[in-house]
């Protein structure tokens, strides 16, 4: 069960072994957090990732390999994450892939392969999960989203496209839910200095993985529907989702 203060006994972390998935763990792992499942491509990287939470005291930690992109594998891994902890409290959903938006270097495999990964794979196994804690009564579903999803640049049109697309899908989906118990946390980071983005030049305003969990836990706490980070990007992107399309072009490089 969830506790007074949104804490978490149990979690399925989709993407378990990104940067920002292990930071949230090992916060909550001291506040009440005790059986975890991760899911993702590469079981050797999730096995590494359980052994730090197991080092920080979280003892239950189940790694399964999950492709999200593959939409017969979602019922049955939602009905396995269910069977091995009982219950599911929190579902955080950290999957995500860049790729590439250098038009000449993009094939329609790439393409379809990072609205997969990025939209349609994270949608459909949140579905999943989203109908099991209605029937269950309660639950949390925190989505790692991204400015890069308010308004889609060019420097990172298709990332950005499948992010605006689980955005739009995950606070629809916190409206479809009202009043069931269950809530949706759509995240929307600025640019995070992690394994993922390593060699980039920062944007603005850039955060690293550990104040991303931090901002995660309280919105846990609080209660939120959608988590700015940095929380001044909620006020910096009011202002850049009304400028006109040739000055968004010239700064979206």
């Amino acid at each position: 069960m969830i506790d007074g203060t949104g804490m978490p006994e149990t979690a399925v972390v989709i993407g378990g072994s990104s940067d920002i998935a292990a930071a949230v763990l090992k916060l909550l792992a001291p506040r009440r957090l005790r059986s975890v499942v991760l899911a993702g491509r590469s079981l050797e990287n999730l096995v590494q990732v359980g052994n730090d939470l197991r080092g920080v005291g979280l003892q239950s930690v189940h790694c399964r390999h999950l492709d999200v992109a593959a939409t017969a594998s979602l019922a049955p891994f939602t009905a396995e994450a269910v069977g091995i902890l009982g219950q599911v409290d929190l579902v955080l959903v950290a999957a995500g892939q860049l790729g590439t938006s250098v038009l000449e270097d993009l094939g329609a495999e790439d393409v379809s392969s990072l609205v997969a990964t990025n939209f349609a794979g994270p949608a459909a196994l949140v579905t999943e999960f989203a109908k099991y804690m209605v029937h269950q009564g309660y639950g949390r579903v925190v989505v790692l989203s991204s400015v890069a999803g308010v308004r889609t640049r060019k420097a990172n049109f298709v990332y950005g496209s499948t992010k605006a697309g689980l955005d739009g899908f995950a606070t629809g989906l916190s409206d479809a839910l009202a009043g069931t118990g269950v809530t949706v946390n759509v995240v929307r980071p600025g640019f995070v200095s992690t394994k993922m983005t390593a060699g980039m030049k920062p944007a603005v305003f850039p955060v690293d993985a550990q104040a991303v969990a931090r901002a995660i836990v309280r919105g846990l706490e609080t209660g939120q529907q959608v988590t700015w980070v940095p929380p001044k990007l909620r006020y910096l992107f009011a202002v850049l989702r009304l400028l006109p399309s040739p000055l968004w072009r010239r700064l979206g490089g």
